[in-house]
């Protein structure tokens, strides 16, 4: 109710985000075409309405952490799309330096995990931190940091060795590697005559990617994937953002990988464990599913138009999402001050600041008569 109220109120007062198209780097995944000015306004209504069920992040910001007082708050993250911009050559979906510093400090507070169709190398290679969990092939793929890491606050220790001294790695679909590795190099074959078609190997999953494809050559290029697929009863088919995927068939995804990443937290029957999930694809919203069963978390979206989805907030872009690590970051850091009694000891010296200024500032004349009975307005 609060944030169908919340959303309402932003849409009467025009506090609503704009929703006009903008021109963007070649390499972006947004349309360059203009646009008519109805086409616009529709587009802008559109996604008003939709924003009443799924109201901004940012600002529903503070009452959600008002919300999360007490709670252990578990951070997971998309990385396309989310901390990435779409581009068309996947191979540069490069995170700003801004956003790898924002990643960086949330996850000195919070258990932070990066979950990816993305092999984990690579997602790793993109993200460059050495404090978060990377889960790799949605899932299929899962490593705790290289070494033990804790919160600044003390409150988690992760875990990335175990008894006998081995790296902490999680791979449920380890039996279907050699058939995913014969598929790949089949599908490589089959599809380098079509112009703006490539095919990505995600170690556990495989993608062929047709973002630069002609479009004519769509329905040719499913054609041959499918027909490969053909021989191999233990894989599956599945569609994302331009790019069509070939799984293991097992009952795993992004929603597993959460669970999964909870519980090696000894956080998957807390009834205090508060999991933040975002994401902008269709594979995230089996992640969005789980934290609604839990009935506690935050699944929030990342678009720039309606679409159908489980989840309860929305964030508009990639610089949406840097925006709101940052203020969790400085939200938690916050209550540890207030918790730690810091901060009331940094008031105190503030105040002893304004008063020695003040002091300083008024004529020795006014100092005796007033200085014992007020401060600096």
């Amino acid at each position: 109710m609060f944030k169908r109220n919340l959303a309402k109120f932003n849409h009467a007062m025009g506090f609503q985000r704009s929703c006009c198209w903008q021109k963007v780097r070649p390499d972006s995944d947004l349309s360059t075409k203009e646009r008519a000015p109805n086409e616009t306004v529709s587009e802008d209504a559109n996604y008003s309405s939709w924003m009443v069920d799924h109201p901004s992040a940012l600002t529903s910001f503070d009452q959600m952490m008002k919300d999360a007082k007490g709670k252990k708050i578990v951070v997971f993250l998309d990385y396309d799309g989310t901390l990435s911009p779409i581009v068309n050559n996947p191979d540069r979906a490069f995170m700003s330096d801004e956003m790898r510093a924002a990643v960086k400090e949330v996850a000195k507070y919070f258990p932070t995990a990066i979950i990816s169709g993305r092999s984990r190398d690579k997602v790793k290679g993109f993200v460059q931190l050495n404090n978060i969990y990377y889960a790799g092939s949605h899932g299929m793929d899962i490593m705790a940091p290289p070494r033990p890491v804790r919160s600044s606050d003390g409150n988690y220790l992760t875990v990335s060795l175990d008894r006998k001294g081995n790296d902490v790695v999680f791979q449920p679909a380890q039996k279907f590697l050699p058939a995913i590795q014969k598929i790949t190099k089949e599908l490589k074959e089959a599809i380098m005559k079509i112009p703006g078609a490539r095919v990505e190997d995600n170690i556990f999953c495989v993608s062929v990617h047709f973002r630069q494809a002609r479009e004519e050559d769509y329905g040719t290029l499913e054609e041959k994937v499918k027909s490969i697929l053909e021989h191999y009863p233990d894989l599956r088919f599945v569609c994302g953002k331009k790019v069509m995927e070939i799984r293991p068939s097992i009952e795993w995804n992004k929603g597993n990988a959460l669970e999964y990443l909870l519980d090696t937290l000894g956080l998957g029957n807390c009834t205090y464990a508060l999991p933040v999930y975002i994401g902008d694809d269709k594979t995230d919203e089996d992640a969005f599913k789980v934290i609604q069963k839990r009935g506690q978390g935050y699944p929030i979206v990342v678009t720039s138009i309606p679409k159908d989805t489980k989840a309860s907030y929305s964030l508009y872009d990639p610089s949406e999402v840097l925006t709101f690590l940052s203020r969790l970051a400085r939200w938690r850091k916050t209550q540890n001050l207030h918790e730690n009694g810091y901060y009331s000891q940094y008031l105190s010296f503030v105040r002893h600041v304004q008063l020695a200024c003040w002091y300083m500032a008024v004529p020795t004349s006014e100092q005796k008569i007033n200085l014992p009975l007020r401060g600096p307005s």
